[in-house]
């Protein structure tokens, strides 16, 4: 028995397939805006990851998405339906927290059927629908016992299967791995990976942590202080950022920046002088750079190399040399103080004080100009005009 994505009320068996938009909206409490002109498209079947740091405002648009707070201006649509003002359980959609929430003194079988008992569903119905979700969720064994005799993942998954037994149109997660260890943490996020491929079910995930965001996501949504920075797959948004803030929050070990100047303006980029001397041609767009503009270059640990190898090169002293076994991370610093940080093969010999030659790849770097948007790189512009050329309808012809 296949669970399906929504209420099947046309009898067919079929799973059917909803769609999330969110046009206009906005949340205030009183005179504090906290989200600010959010426009999205979810499609059906997507795992959409919201993510940002502690007060950007993702729970609360998820909290909005369900109904739990009502929206100041805007718009809500569930598939074909206008849910901005309905109430939660007629909204379609079903809520993990942080926060098991499950009843101490139930089993967990009664636990997952409680919502479907409440709602008078018959007893048959209630049985095929929650011994389903166990086979899911591989909980068979355990549906007799009480949640104190269960670790943290396994009522973790009780509490999801609560939400499968509804077959609502959007499963929503908040924050649903937060309580667990590390370990734990990375096998949870295989199973809600393997949840949504099974169930085929549109799925909308907030997370303070960007890894899951990067494992999980179909579409990664970035926030800050209630606004959207950037949507996009994760390696677009890796690969891609549309500004600083996305490009140092997506990514771990973060990406680093430092301070440096247009020394040149060509055809083929933007030549930045680097401290302690050298240039770099970074290959963006240069449109509105001139010679001398405070500009900011964004490196990643893993296109640093401690060998000097590459377009030019930084001196840097080490501080901190982090042995990891199959990598190593060394924390370095600059001539003129900026913090560095270069991902090594687990056997690299760097030792903390030692003064290096860091390789550094144009190809590689981000340019961020003075308000910190990124200047599109030209690689980007020819992969986006190849993509844009194969969807045109000329190309057919």
């Amino acid at each position: 028995m296949a669970v399906k994505a929504a209420p099947n009320n046309n009898n067919s068996g079929d799973t059917i397939l909803t769609e999330l938009s969110l046009s206009g909206v906005e949340k205030a409490y009183g005179d504090i805006k906290v989200l600010h002109d959010i426009h999205l498209s979810i499609e059906s079947r997507e795992f959409v990851v919201f993510v940002g740091p502690s007060g950007c405002g993702k729970s609360t648009l998820l909290r909005c998405i369900a109904g739990l707070e009502s929206i100041t201006q805007g718009q809500i649509r569930i598939g074909a339906r206008d849910v901005t003002y309905l109430e939660p359980a007629d909204r379609g959609v079903a809520m993990v927290f942080q926060s098991y929430a499950l009843y101490p003194h139930m089993s967990v079988y009664d636990n997952i059927a409680f919502g479907l008992k409440m709602q008078k569903t018959p007893k048959e119905q209630i049985e095929a629908k929650v011994r389903n979700a166990a086979r899911i969720l591989q909980l068979e064994p355990l549906l007799d016992r009480k949640p104190k005799a269960l670790s943290g993942g396994q009522r973790q998954r009780v509490a999801i299967g609560r939400a499968i037994v509804h077959e609502p149109e959007v499963f929503l997660f908040d924050e649903p791995l937060s309580n667990l260890d590390a370990s734990l943490r990375v096998q949870m996020r295989i199973e809600i990976a393997r949840l949504h491929a099974d169930l085929q079910a549109t799925m909308v995930y907030v997370t303070h942590d960007q890894v899951e965001a990067m494992t999980l996501a179909d579409k990664i949504v970035v926030l800050n202080k209630g606004c959207i920075e950037q949507v996009g797959s994760p390696l677009e948004l890796y690969h891609h950022p549309r500004n600083r803030f996305v490009a140092g929050f997506i990514g771990s070990p973060q990406m680093s920046f430092l301070a440096v100047q247009a020394a040149a303006v060509s055809a083929d980029g933007v030549q930045v002088s680097l401290p302690g001397g050298g240039r770099l041609l970074v290959p963006v767009k240069g449109e509105g750079v001139k010679t001398g503009d405070a500009l900011t270059l964004g490196l990643r640990p893993e296109h640093l190399s401690e060998g000097g190898q590459g377009d030019a090169q930084i001196q840097v002293k080490a501080l901190v040399v982090e042995h990891l076994g199959g990598e190593t991370f060394t924390h370095a610093e600059t001539v003129d103080g900026h913090q560095l940080m270069v991902k090594g093969d687990g056997l690299s010999s760097v030792k903390a004080g030692q003064a290096l030659s860091i390789g550094v790849s144009g190809v590689h770097s981000h340019l961020f100009d003075a308000q910190g948007q990124a200047l599109a790189h030209r690689r980007h512009f020819t992969e986006l005009t190849a993509e844009q050329a194969r969807q045109s309808p000329d190309s057919a012809a």
